[in-house]
């Protein structure tokens, strides 16, 4: 925990207050994209035992998410938003992904009684039309406290999201696979087909591997 807040205050040096944002999402086939900014805008001892447990979100099991959803909210200034399926499909993942961070930040800066912020992206993408100082951290859920932050909460708010998915169509097993392309959830696909939730451009590769097989 110190080593990832000591990697942040680096960066405070320079800036008053420091934003971190990252996704989760990009890789379902199934449901929204989320994204999430985090600023802890007092770093001291207290803090640093309170999130004793904090890192990249995929490190951590549902349980530590969890536990760590509320404590993140309570010590932080921060916002999620959502892309959903149907901007995934006009525009690209990729594009929703960076413009949901925008709009998380820019929503966390609104929230703070300066402009002097500098924001740290997970990855090697910098957010598009973004009016203040950024740089990107590639595995930086790894390395930055308020990416690591970001990434469990929208981690969390997302796993949430997916298992409010499932009670409406629990025949594809998201409550566990989460929208992932498992072999469970394509085996699922084939029998039922896609439904609304589903990002129907990711299974182009698919059904084109299955209809080749067809003719095998």
């Amino acid at each position: 925990m110190n080593k990832l807040f000591n990697f942040d205050k680096k960066y405070i040096k320079d800036y008053c207050l420091l934003v971190g944002t990252d996704e989760a999402g990009r890789g379902p086939g199934a449901g929204g994209v989320y994204a999430a900014a985090v600023c802890f805008t007092s770093i001291d001892k207290a803090l640093i035992n309170t999130l004793d447990k904090i890192n990249d979100s995929k490190l951590l099991t549902q349980k530590q998410r969890e536990e760590l959803f509320d404590v993140i909210k309570a010590n932080s200034v921060y916002s999620i938003k959502m892309g959903t399926v149907e901007e995934i499909e006009k525009y690209n993942i990729l594009a929703v992904s960076l413009l949901q961070m925008n709009k998380a930040c820019n929503e966390v800066i609104s929230k703070l009684k300066t402009d002097n912020v500098k924001v740290l992206v997970d990855g090697n993408k910098f957010i598009r039309n973004f009016n203040y100082p950024q740089e990107t951290i590639v595995k930086g859920d790894s390395k930055s406290a308020s990416i690591a932050a970001a990434s469990i909460l929208a981690k969390v708010e997302r796993d949430r999201y997916m298992d409010e998915l499932d009670k409406e169509f629990p025949m594809y097993g998201w409550a566990q696979n989460k929208g992932y392309m498992t072999k469970a959830h394509l085996d699922a696909v084939d029998k039922y087909g896609l439904c609304k939730y589903h990002r129907k451009k990711f299974f182009e590769k698919h059904f084109e591997t299955a209809q080749q097989l067809s003719f095998i």
